[in-house]
């Protein structure tokens, strides 16, 4: 098995951009210490959130700081950025950090960055496989052309070429992202807002789909889980539940249709709850029996970790060391 952390960059309610930024950095750095194989930072614009617009620029941050520890992006926002350049970057990290990073993309949402950006509704809405077969080409060809209805350009060299960069990893939250990773064998990143029987059925489905295209079904995928420890299951979710409602309330209200749509965020404190219930909350036995159940029952072997629950840096921090120290151990 092998487990990250899964880094959203939260501001919680009192703090400010700059040090939600540097506790984000030093769980990266804690992470390595605690023996964790990677880390994986969210990319988010204009919300509380996620305070952290541009995953690349973070993980080259944070790869500058740590010597043995992968950094991946979950995810890149591809429906706002131009494939290319996203390659362009990759490649460079790869080349600069001695293949330690790994790249992870994802459609996003109809949100006002399309606006912003100037990528409009379209780029979302129909152009994200245009957009994901565009890098693939670059991060895999010598050169990389495009004449397709979003992208349309001559020949040029991507420089500089990557070395060891694996597959791109694509969120999926829809079985027709599931369909669009599977037909290109690319690995899945499934998010923590599903249980285990949700992905089990996504990986199933997966499988399907890409041998029915000729692409091995067993790809490598990624699943994203809520863990926290405490001393016992009571005192964790009580930990969770006093800082995560704040955070969420504010944050999840940051998403902002582009086109007016109606959109509710979730309840902050229902969604906490279900989170609780559905992630490795407890003690160190019951949250590595946790992972190592969900593992079983949905076949994915990567499982990245988000730690930072509890807002406040010391406890996240402290976090990461007991994941580290008392239950990764349990899993090895």
């Amino acid at each position: 098995m092998r487990f990250g952390v899964f880094v959203l960059a939260g501001r919680f309610p009192g703090q400010d951009d700059g040090e939600v930024l540097a506790r984000s950095l030093d769980v990266v750095e804690r992470a390595e210490a605690a023996g964790f194989d990677d880390a994986w930072v969210a990319e988010h614009h204009f919300m509380s959130y996620g305070v952290c617009p541009s995953a690349v620029t973070f993980a080259a941050h944070a790869l500058g700081r740590t010597r043995r520890i992968t950094v991946g992006t979950a995810v890149s926002v591809l429906s706002s950025a131009h494939p290319v350049a996203l390659a362009e970057q990759a490649a460079m990290l790869d080349r600069v950090s001695g293949g330690r990073f790994r790249l992870g993309v994802g459609r996003g949402g109809p949100w006002v960055d399309l606006e912003v950006f100037g990528t409009g509704l379209d780029r979302y809405e129909r152009g994200f496989a245009e957009g994901l077969d565009l890098l693939a080409q670059a991060l895999s060809s010598a050169t990389v052309g495009a004449a397709g209805e979003f992208f349309a350009f001559r020949d040029v060299p991507l420089v500089p070429r990557p070395v060891s960069l694996p597959p791109v990893t694509v969120a999926c939250t829809s079985r027709e992202t599931v369909e669009l990773a599977a037909a290109r064998g690319l690995p899945m990143l499934l998010g923590m807002h599903i249980g285990d029987e949700e992905k089990a059925a996504m990986v199933a489905h997966y499988g399907k789909a890409a041998a029915a295209a000729g692409q091995d079904p067993s790809a490598p995928h990624v699943s994203a889980v809520l863990a926290h420890v405490g001393d016992s299951r009571a005192a964790a979710e009580a930990e969770l539940r006093a800082s995560m409602p704040g955070w969420l309330r504010e944050g999840l209200a940051g998403y902002v249709p582009v086109d007016g749509r109606p959109y509710r965020p979730r309840d902050a404190a229902e969604y906490t709850e279900l989170l609780c219930r559905l992630h490795p909350v407890g003690s160190p036995r019951a949250c590595a029996d946790r992972l190592a159940a969900a593992a079983e029952r949905t076949g994915i072997a990567h499982t990245i970790l988000f730690v930072e629950g509890a807002g406040a840096r010391e406890r996240v921090l402290a976090n990461v060391t007991r994941l580290g120290a008392e239950v990764l151990p349990l899993l090895r």
